[in-house]
């Protein structure tokens, strides 16, 4: 098995709460015979924190079709992925995205320029429920690539030499340049902070997935070959204007399929960017509406990039 996804099948086994194992068992049992796999990402994860917080989660499914009774949410997530959902058990709250098992793979790897998903999934997940062995390889090697996709697009953007640190934290910032994020400056290092250990140890294994060749002494990376980066930075401003363009047609579909869609939108800005939004009674009742009226407001507070 090649490094990388030893490293990450490793990961993906790691302990989590009881509580989030049974809430994931729940969520495939309500899409029954079309759940695949469930995984299990985000602050939540990275905090080990769950009251008070809502989980994140994406459940990953054979067949749009086979998941839906209804049509129109089977295209939509076929032509806007994901479908994202609210879902509450035991006392915990969640949303969760909806990918057939074929879309993930295919977002977690260069075969798409979009971030979400391979911006997510370099960074640390659980496999908390599985279908059976076939699943749970497909969905490993899939999770797998995401974090050398990471490092293959952001390399032209890097010096060519640095530590580890920079190396992630610099790649995350990108990801954040090229989706509208409520998260404030520096992000990307909060999160590295949370577990540099593990990102120096999946460093090696990324980057020869990505087929950079580097060297590694302690924490310091040089890369053997130079990078063009004109070519860097236009494959970045149009991975930017393609994101910011997706990030409200998924908004706008989130209203749709999104309990209190508006609000949780809301609570997330406030969180991560400490700018205070009140939801106004009609906004709740128009949220595709109120939230493309927000978004200049929202640009011009500095609540979202």
């Amino acid at each position: 098995m090649p490094a990388l996804t030893a490293f990450v099948a490793a990961e993906l086994d790691a302990p989590v709460a009881g509580a989030v194992r049974d809430m994931a068992a729940a969520l495939a049992a309500r899409y029954g015979g079309a759940s695949e796999a469930v995984l299990f990402y985000g602050s939540c994860l990275r905090e080990q924190r769950l009251e008070g917080l809502m989980l994140d989660f994406y459940l990953l499914v054979d067949d749009y079709a086979h998941a839906y009774d209804k049509r129109w949410m089977a295209t939509a997530n076929r032509l806007i992925p994901p479908n994202v959902f609210y879902f509450e058990h035991g006392g915990l709250v969640a949303k969760y995205a909806v990918l057939t098992v074929a879309d993930f793979a295919r977002l977690a790897s260069t075969a798409t320029r979009n971030v979400s998903v391979w911006a997510r999934f370099a960074q640390p997940a659980a496999l908390v429920w599985c279908r059976d062995a076939r699943a749970r390889a497909r969905t490993v090697q899939a999770v797998s690539d995401a974090p050398a996709t990471l490092l293959a697009a952001a390399r032209p953007m890097l010096p060519d030499q640095l530590d580890a640190r920079d190396l992630w934290t610099r790649a995350f910032a990108l990801t954040y340049e090229a989706e509208l994020r409520s998260e404030r400056q520096g992000r990307g290092i909060a999160i590295y902070d949370t577990a540099p250990e593990r990102y120096r140890a999946v460093t090696g294994p990324a980057l020869a997935r990505a087929g950079l060749a580097a060297r590694i002494d302690g924490e310091r990376i040089s890369f053997s070959e130079p990078a063009d980066r004109a070519a860097g930075e236009r494959a970045w401003r149009r991975r930017r204007i393609e994101g910011k363009l997706l990030s409200v047609l998924r908004l706008a579909k989130a209203s749709l399929t999104f309990d209190g869609g508006i609000d949780y939108l809301a609570w997330k800005i406030a969180r991560h960017s400490g700018v205070a939004i009140e939801i106004r009674p009609w906004q709740r009742r128009f949220p595709i509406l109120a939230g493309l009226l927000l978004l200049p407001t929202l640009k011009r507070r500095g609540a979202i990039r």
